[in-house]
């Protein structure tokens, strides 16, 4: 079904996809002379910064997303549509969708990225990946799986697989989950499984490059380094993965580990419906865009976000996939589309960096504000800060707030409940337990 032009009094834009950018696009565009249509397969907006302590059990899932519908209700122009985007007719302005079809004046993908596996098939296979709800939840249920399964055990030998947790990727997801599993060991794990010592359970972080939170300041980096081997993770740098086969990951120095469990966070790469020219596509399956964030051959299509590369002498690698990019860049495209029917020109766009930070755990964290660095409480409070302020919702901060505040006082709070056990896919090469051979 295709929804007819004629049916409108102002000019379409398609916003493909609620993340940061696209939710931005459309708020800017309130009160406008346009159409605002939002599609995208969920119908709520993931606060994603914090998804790693929804995979850690520290927040329900609901603390950090938001309705859609409820984001908007204030804005007569909006309207949202729960579908599946299966194509980008580019020739004929239409979006084809799993629920109809809808022409455009003009169109937003801000489709966001996925897990970048590398190609690494066995890999793909058996890792957790953390880009959506769903996965986070995922996380959650097998890390504690696989403590349930380890207080089976009993022999230490067995137990090892399961106590070995490899978190892959050392940018501020990796060492966040790092340090949140890490912290579950020193002080929680003692009280839920009593059978189990702290000692058994280890946390290994692997990172290709020579330091964690390469996109940091040195100091961050090394301050980071520093707080997580306190809290007894193993860092592993200069290092990549290999091979997973379900049981045991094989790193590029050749050290083996064993373990069940490996979380991915080493790479993104664009996610996007079919219909943008093959020729434009960069590295990491992002769309080429000019510097008025406009997919390159296009007038009246941007890209924006994760899924986006604007390539300049400046960033020769593009911006980095940060919510604040996807945020300047959705404020931006919402005034050009506005200036574009005014008949008026737009400068080029400018990001506008305010500084990066990452959390390693209780009153542990590192922020650089330019040449500013802070590190430690004072860090962690402003961590807190900025993160509380940015979440949707009232009632979903003053829940993080809380869930914060009692987890800080007592150290032993979250939700570490299995409620959809997570059924990973079984390993080709079954391990022989020492009980079994004897």
């Amino acid at each position: 079904m295709l929804l007819n032009r004629s049916e409108r009094n102002f000019p379409r834009v398609i916003v493909i996809g609620a993340g940061f950018g696209g939710v931005e696009v459309a708020r800017q565009l309130k009160n406008k002379e346009v159409e605002v249509l939002l599609i995208d397969r969920n119908n709520y907006h993931t606060f994603q910064p914090l998804m790693y302590q929804v995979a850690t059990g520290t927040l329900a899932s609901d603390s950090i997303s938001f309705p859609i519908r409820k984001m908007f209700k204030n804005q007569k122009n909006f309207r949202f549509r729960l579908a599946e985007v299966l194509h980008i007719d580019t020739a004929n302005k239409i979006v084809q969708t799993s629920v109809a079809d809808y022409d455009y004046d003009y169109l937003v993908v801000a489709t966001g990225a996925t897990s970048n596996f590398f190609g690494n098939k066995e890999v793909e296979k058996y890792a957790l990946p953390m880009k959506n709800i769903v996965e986070a939840l995922n996380i959650r249920s097998y890390l504690l799986q696989n403590l349930e399964e380890a207080v089976l055990r009993k022999n230490a030998s067995d137990r090892e697989r399961y106590l070995n947790f490899v978190v892959v990727g050392g940018g501020p997801t990796g060492v966040e989950l790092s340090g949140a599993i890490a912290e579950y060991q020193q002080h929680m794990l003692k009280i839920d499984y009593p059978e189990l010592s702290t000692y058994e359970m280890k946390v290994h972080l692997v990172e290709g490059t020579g330091k964690i939170l390469g996109a940091l300041s040195e100091k961050s980096s090394r301050d980071a380094e520093l707080y997580l081997k306190e809290l007894g993770v193993n860092i592993v740098l200069n290092t990549t993965v290999n091979g997973y086969d379900g049981n045991t990951v094989t790193l590029s120095s050749g050290e083996q580990i064993p373990t069940k469990t490996v979380i991915w966070g080493a790479g993104v790469m664009g996610q996007m419906p079919t219909g943008i020219k093959e020729e434009i596509i960069q590295r990491g399956n992002r769309i080429k865009i000019d510097e008025q964030c406009r997919v390159e051959g296009e007038n009246n299509i941007y890209a924006i976000g994760d899924v986006s590369a604007l390539i300049t002498d400046e960033n020769p690698r593009g911006l980095p996939g940060v919510a604040p990019v996807a945020q300047q860049q959705g404020k931006y495209v919402a005034g050009h589309i506005i200036n574009s029917l005014n008949k008026q020109s737009s400068e080029n766009f400018k990001y506008f960096d305010k500084g990066s930070m990452a959390t390693v755990g209780r009153a542990r964290a590192v922020v650089d504000l330019g040449n500013f660095h802070m590190k430690g409480f004072l860090a962690w409070a402003t961590w807190m800060f900025v993160h509380l302020v940015s979440i949707f919702g009232f009632r979903n901060r003053v829940v993080t707030f809380v869930n914060w505040t009692i987890k800080f006082l007592t150290r032993n709070s979250g939700i570490r409940l299995i409620i959809h056990k997570y059924n990973r896919p079984e390993p080709s090469k079954p391990v022989v337990s020492v009980s079994e051979q004897q």
